[in-house]
C-alpha cells in the first residue's frame, strides 16, 4: 500500500462530521494559523495515529466524500504586483483569487488585503462558475475600491489577469479540545502557470493547523515528529518555484527543501480531460 493509500484509508476511518456541525463548533473568527510541508509518508502516520487515539478528530464530510477537490486561480499585475508585494514582506499588499469547490460546483471570488496598520482583511462573495478563470467588469470595480482603501492605486484592478492555477484535494479536520480547533490536509498538489507548465507535489501535504491561539495538539503532534511550522503560500511560493527569476529569500526553506524536486507539469499532461480542469 502506498503512502497516499494510506493517508486515504486513515481519512476514511474516522468519524463524520457535517458543514454546519463544524462551523457551529469551530468558527474559528479570530485564529492563528500554521502550515506545515509534511512528507507523504509522514502525513499517512500522522494520520493514522490520529484515527487511533482516544480523542481522533472528526473528518468533514459532504455528500460523502472526505477528500474535496479544490481549484484555486490567482490573479496579478503583468509585473506580478501582488507577488513582489508579498515577497518584499510589505505592510500593505493584497492577494486575489476564485477558489472552486469542484465537488459542488460553487465558486467565490476571495480578495486578502492588509492595510498600513497591518490589519488583514478577507472579502468573499459568491462568483460565477463560468467566470472562475476571470475578472468580471463588476468584480473589477470591487477591487479597484479595495485597492484604494490600502493605498494602491485603484486603476491597477484592470491590469489583473489569471497567473496561476492551484489543484488540491482538501480533508478538513474539527479537533477535540476545550476550545475546538481545525486542521486541513492538503494532499495531490498541482501548480499550472497561465502557459500551462507547472509542477506537482506528489510526495508532500500541506497541513495547516487553525487554533484560537496557543498550539494545539496536531502542532504538538507535528513537531514531536520533527515537523515545524514554515513560511509557505501556495501562491507566492508557487510562483517562486515555477520562475528563477523572481525573488525567493522569503521562502528560501521551504524553496531549497520539499519545492525543490518537483515533478514537472507538461502544458500537455496539466490540460488532459481526466484532471479536475485545464489550465489557467
Amino acid at each position: 500500500m502506498t503512502a497516499r493509500d494510506r493517508a486515504t484509508s486513515a481519512i476514511a476511518a474516522l468519524p463524520a462530521v457535517g458543514l454546519d456541525a463544524l462551523t457551529t463548533e469551530a468558527a474559528l473568527l479570530t485564529r492563528v494559523d500554521r502550515k506545515y510541508v509534511v512528507p507523504m509518508d509522514a502525513a499517512a502516520s500522522l494520520l493514522h495515529d490520529l484515527q487511533r487515539s482516544v480523542d481522533a478528530p472528526a473528518a468533514l464530510e459532504i455528500e460523502g466524500e472526505r477528500e474535496l477537490a479544490y481549484r484555486s486561480v490567482y490573479f496579478d499585475t503583468p509585473d506580478l504586483l501582488s507577488f513582489r508585494l508579498a515577497a518584499h514582506g510589505r505592510r500593505r499588499r493584497f492577494k486575489l483569487r476564485t477558489r472552486t469547490y469542484l465537488d459542488t460546483g460553487a465558486a467565490f471570488l476571495e480578495m486578502k488585503t492588509r492595510g498600513a496598520r497591518g490589519l488583514t482583511r478577507k472579502d468573499r462573495d459568491a462568483y460565477d462558475l463560468d467566470a472562475a478563470d476571470r475578472l468580471t467588469a463588476e468584480a473589477r470595480d470591487d477591487v479597484a475600491e479595495a485597492l484604494g482603501a490600502i493605498g494602491v492605486e485603484p486603476a491597477r484592478a484592470d491590469d489583473l489577469d489569471a497567473r496561476l492555477q492551484t489543484l488540491y484535494r482538501r480533508t478538513t479536520l474539527l479537533l477535540p479540545g476545550a476550545i475546538p480547533s481545525r486542521a486541513t490536509v492538503d494532499l495531490d498538489l498541482r501548480w499550472i502557470a497561465a502557459d500551462g507548465g507547472g509542477f506537482a507535489l506528489p510526495r508532500f501535504a500541506i497541513v495547516e493547523t487553525k487554533s484560537p491561539g496557543q498550539a494545539g495538539a496536531l502542532d504538538s503532534a507535528l513537531w514531536r515528529a520533527g515537523h515545524r511550522p514554515q513560511r509557505v503560500s501556495k501562491y507566492a511560493t508557487g510562483m517562486a518555484a515555477l520562475r528563477a527569476d523572481l525573488p525567493r529569500n522569503r521562502w528560501t526553506r521551504v524553496l531549497s527543501g520539499p519545492f525543490a524536486s518537483p515533478a514537472s507539469l507538461s502544458p500537455a499532461r496539466a490540460a488532459r480531460k481526466d484532471t479536475p480542469c485545464a489550465a489557467a
